[in-house]
């Protein structure tokens, strides 16, 4: 590189780059002087609250497990009694787009409804029944029924 289009900052960063080679081939060196490690020095042991130990953990305290207590995956559900069908009243509908949100009575969730789940006629501010369903964007509400 010519001396016209050095600046400070190539200036620097040179500098810097030269200086992590050196102090790699520094280690690299202080590595092979010093003797290495045997393999049992390098183990480090987990106790029974969790730290790291040098010595090996005390086997009369290990408790017994036996294979099938052991539970994979999410647990199974206890059997709940829950109502699929929900009501709720049609806070906003828009004819033309056909969409609208239902506002639950129970938790006052919003709920987004397009016009193909829809039964029958609804306007805005009617009772109405519905159920869940997961959508692209979130809790959709189907099956949608004036009371």
């Amino acid at each position: 590189m010519g001396k016209s289009q050095e600046t400070f900052s190539k200036k620097e960063k040179e500098k810097k780059r030269l200086k992590r080679k050196k102090d790699k081939l520094a280690k690299r060196e202080e590595r092979r002087a010093n003797p290495k490690k045997t393999f049992e020095e390098l183990i480090a042991y987990v106790d029974e609250n969790g730290n790291l130990s040098d010595t090996p953990p005390d086997l009369t305290k290990k408790n017994k497990i036996k294979a099938e207590d052991i539970q994979l995956g999410v647990p199974s559900r206890e059997s709940e009694d829950v109502d699929p069908i929900k009501k709720g009243k049609l806070e906003f509908y828009n004819n033309d787009k056909g969409y609208g949100f239902i506002k639950e009575d129970v938790t006052n969730d919003k709920f987004f409804v397009h016009v193909s789940s829809i039964n029958g006629e609804i306007i805005e501010g009617d009772k109405i029944s519905f159920e869940l369903e997961q959508g692209p964007k979130g809790l959709n509400a189907v099956r949608v029924n004036k009371i």
